[in-house]
């Protein structure tokens, strides 16, 4: 009856901190979407908001990194339990960066609108690499929540895409300056912005590595499992 008992508790803590770290999640999908917004109309008090509700984002990650320490400590988790456990430590560091990376994008606009730069069709630039971002994390996030490995291996794959779209916006960006050297400075703001989309995506694949470490005992980082495991799938 102990075990019975100590088990059931464990579930339902860890339970807790995954509603949590998804809540988290949210917050920082909706300061992503936020901060594309902010840098498309270069709303300074907007951009102020965005980079003001980093605060709560970071202190979430200091409150849930606390709680994943003490259910260690108090239910000593092993094999899978403590796989999940350590993967949520680490789903919930990439989440904080992506509000970092978020609060980059609306210091981007913040400066643009302070200068008084004339926007260099920047929407158009971004637009598509933020819906894949978008996209990522948001997935990312669902198969997080429901452990859906399968829906994780489509998500890593896809990060090949963000990459190859951020070549395509350096190369744009580039040409801007090339052709029109006044420019210049709002290419650079435009150049940091689409960076910061791509690490997002970065931090979307890997979050949905954790989870096929979860399901799967496997280490994946650095590998070619998911490409192998999509042509196995197709």
């Amino acid at each position: 009856m102990p075990s019975e008992h100590s088990s059931k508790q464990y579930e339902l803590d860890l339970e807790s901190i995954r509603s949590k770290v998804l809540l988290m999640g949210g917050i920082v999908e909706k300061q992503f979407q936020d901060a594309i917004v902010c840098f498309r109309t270069l709303n300074l008090q907007e951009a102020d908001r965005i980079i003001a509700a980093d605060l709560e984002v970071n202190k979430m990650e200091v409150d849930l990194d606390d709680q994943c320490s003490h259910l260690i400590v108090k239910r000593q988790p092993a094999a899978n339990d403590l796989r999940t456990v350590m993967a949520t430590i680490k789903a919930i560091t990439d989440l904080e960066r992506v509000g970092d990376e978020a609060t980059k994008i609306a210091r981007a606009a913040r400066a643009m609108h302070q200068r008084g730069l004339t926007p260099i069709a920047h929407e158009e630039i971004v637009r598509v690499m933020a819906v894949t971002a978008g996209e990522m994390l948001h997935g990312a996030l669902d198969s997080f929540a429901r452990l859906d490995e399968k829906q994780a291996t489509r998500l890593i794959v896809r990060d090949e895409m963000i990459d190859s779209e951020f070549r395509s916006v350096m190369r744009n960006v580039i040409t801007f300056m090339m052709e029109d050297p006044r420019t210049i400075s709002a290419s650079l703001d435009t150049l940091w912005v689409a960076k910061a989309i791509e690490r997002i995506g970065d931090h979307a694949k890997n979050i949905a590595e954790y989870v096929v470490y979860i399901v799967e005992g496997k280490d994946i980082r650095h590998t070619d499992y998911a490409a192998n495991k999509q042509s196995e799938l197709s």
